[in-house]
């Protein structure tokens, strides 16, 4: 079993930028596959990025593509989410999520769940 907790939300204008991290307890980091998902106001949540258990492997929804950047430190327990040049509709919560299965972009196919950090994104 793991546990997440995200930090690093906040108030940005768009075009600026900001850093999600995930800090991981429990069993060992480096055997779950990681991802970030959204949820905005009124939407289903969303995949934003995954990655595999060494990091040499990632998967981004095409909105993120160019702009956001997952990594994981296996040494730290920490799963980061650099965002990049923000824009309005990039305003959610944003969840980390871990599986010990591969690396996916199904919001079902993950059994642990951070509590999620506010990203808001100012015009």
């Amino acid at each position: 079993q793991v546990q997440l907790v995200e930090s690093g939300g906040g108030l940005v204008q768009a075009g600026g930028s900001l850093r999600l991290s995930c800090a991981a307890s429990g069993r060992t980091f480096s055997t779950y596959s990681m991802g970030w998902f959204r949820r905005a106001p009124g939407k289903e949540r969303e995949f934003v990025a995954a990655i595999d258990l060494s990091g040499s492997a990632t998967d981004y929804t095409e909105s993120a593509k160019g702009r956001f950047t997952i990594s994981r430190d296996n040494a730290k327990n920490t799963l980061n989410l650099q965002m990049n040049s923000l824009k309005p509709e990039d305003t959610a919560v944003y969840y980390c999520a871990a599986d010990d299965t591969v690396m996916s972009r199904y919001g079902h196919q993950y059994t642990y769940w951070g509590q999620g950090t506010q990203v808001t994104v100012s015009s």
